[in-house]
């Protein structure tokens, strides 16, 4: 898991560093004009992608360890759902700001 966290850093680094360059040296429609191929367009939707992987990973982890807790302690199964909802709720309002940043980083 720790090797797959860390290829996946590394990936994403070597897309924003090759797509920073045509995206600083030309805006879109230089590039498109020119023949010039620009890669912001895989470096928002990799990031956005990267989001929602890290996102499913962190709520499939608070899902198993509240299963887990529950288990372990059923009388407190209420408490333990509320607040595994609660989280994931909030992890999927993360994971949704980053794909939305990410598309806007697209398009502008």
């Amino acid at each position: 898991m720790k090797n797959l966290l860390t290829l996946s850093i590394l990936a994403f680094l070597g897309t924003a560093l090759v797509a920073a360059d045509p995206a600083m040296a030309q805006d879109g429609a230089a590039a498109a004009a020119a023949g010039g191929m620009s890669l912001k367009g895989l470096g928002a939707g990799f990031a956005a992608g990267l989001a929602v992987l890290g996102a499913g990973m962190g709520i499939g982890r608070i899902g198993g360890s509240a299963v887990e807790s529950i288990a372990r302690q059923p009388e407190m199964a209420g408490k333990i759902f509320i607040n595994m909802i609660l989280t994931a709720a909030l992890i999927e309002g993360v994971a949704l700001f980053a794909v939305v940043v990410g598309l806007i980083g697209f398009t502008g």
